[in-house]
């Protein structure tokens, strides 16, 4: 007899049908480790952060940093998020990786199998990091909020 709980309150069932995964990607169909497993929060923050010190100096081509001026800093911060955005966006729609992405050993995959990330996709994911929080907030298969709007995975290229 089910308890009355099992009736609106879904999560790990008694006969282990819900059981968690032994390791991220596993639902997914993804390998445990190596090329095609799903990438580790490191890779992810090494990429993320190679792509935002590229930005910034492509930037700092342009506008000159002047870190004791709010108003110059708040410029040349804004400036550099809209690089980041244009070296991420199509990068990631067309390649499925971003430079930083490409330097850490990481791409983006689809789950439908398809094989490029696409604009749409490329820009939602784009447009969610930008917030922060829904690219730092993972599953249990280290996706984030942007990942799972989009049907995306990122995994090991290397």
């Amino acid at each position: 007899m089910a308890r009355w709980t099992e009736t609106w309150l879904t999560g790990i069932g008694s006969d282990g049908s819900e059981a968690p995964p032994r390791w991220p990607g596993e639902k997914l169909g993804l390998p445990e480790s190596g090329v095609g497993s799903v990438a580790g929060g490191f890779r992810r923050f090494a990429g993320f952060l190679a792509d935002l010190v590229a930005a910034s100096l492509i930037t700092a081509l342009f506008l000159r940093p002047d870190f004791g001026d709010v108003e110059v800093m708040r410029s040349f911060n804004s400036a550099a998020v809209l690089v980041w955005i244009a070296l991420t966006v199509p990068a990631a729609a067309f390649f499925g990786f971003t430079p930083g992405m490409a330097l850490a050993g990481i791409r983006v995959a689809r789950l439908d199998g398809g094989v490029m990330v696409g604009l749409w996709r490329a820009v939602v994911r784009c447009a969610l990091t930008v917030l922060v929080i829904p690219a730092a907030v993972r599953n249990v298969d280290n996706r984030g909020w942007h990942d799972r709007a989009t049907g995306t995975v990122v995994v090991r290229m290397r």
